[in-house]
């Protein structure tokens, strides 16, 4: 599903450093991973790689099958649509509704309206946003923003989703329902990696992790059967 061999990136090519550093590890099909490490060890870099938002450097990286350091735009922007993704920024629309924002991947997709406003609607009752369903993102505090980004990343049910610090924003109640809902979607089939500086979820949800320092993976704790 995911693998890396060596990979290393740079942001600027000409003189500036490599923010990740020859990175090997593989994720298999419907794998769960913790991203872990401090802040600036490089977490972030590794999921703009993983959601196809820059190539590597050096190295090779295969995500659903492809290789991504010579795949095609029109390529990745396929890829993309199977890649779900929970920002630390939120990135919602801003003049779009809580319910909007969530059925844009559906519509991107071309389901029908009917099964978008069912599945958005659940989705919405899930995270317990539905009586805001038509409140758009700058009237909804920092934690309602957050599981509005969190119901839009995983409401298509992407082979792959990957979260960057998702429960940052929400009290312990919410971030445990989310771990949740994550899992669900794992065991139906969804590869998983989420980044976190929340070491209680990570040892309530024992997992393989990946742990980061100065962009170089410094420890790959994988269990026998992940």
């Amino acid at each position: 599903m995911i693998r890396c061999e060596r990979v290393s990136l740079r942001y600027s090519l000409k003189d500036g450093p490599d923010v990740l550093r020859e990175l090997s590890f593989e994720v298999p099909e419907g794998g769960f991973r913790w991203l872990l490490g401090p802040s600036g060890a490089g977490k972030t870099s590794l999921l703009r790689l993983l959601y196809l938002a820059a190539r590597p450097t050096s190295g090779r990286l295969s995500v659903l099958g492809t290789d991504i350091g010579s795949a095609s735009r029109s390529k990745l922007a396929l890829l993309r649509r199977r890649i779900g993704v929970v920002f630390q920024d939120f990135r919602l629309l801003p003049h779009l509704s809580a319910f909007d924002n969530v059925a844009l991947p559906l519509r991107i997709s071309g389901r029908p309206e009917g099964q978008i406003r069912a599945d958005v609607n659940e989705m919405l009752r899930w995270v317990g946003l539905y009586a805001l369903r038509h409140v758009t993102p700058p009237a909804l505090s920092g934690g309602e923003q957050q599981r509005v980004a969190i119901a839009r990343a995983v409401i298509s049910r992407p082979d792959i989703l990957l979260a960057d610090e998702p429960t940052g924003n929400l009290d312990e109640v919410q971030a445990q329902r989310l771990l949740q809902l994550f899992h669900e979607l794992n065991r139906l089939g969804t590869t998983v990696i989420v980044a976190t500086h929340n070491i209680g979820l990570v040892q309530d949800y024992p997992a393989p992790t990946l742990r980061l320092q100065a962009g170089r993976l410094v420890e790959e704790r994988v269990t026998e059967d992940a």
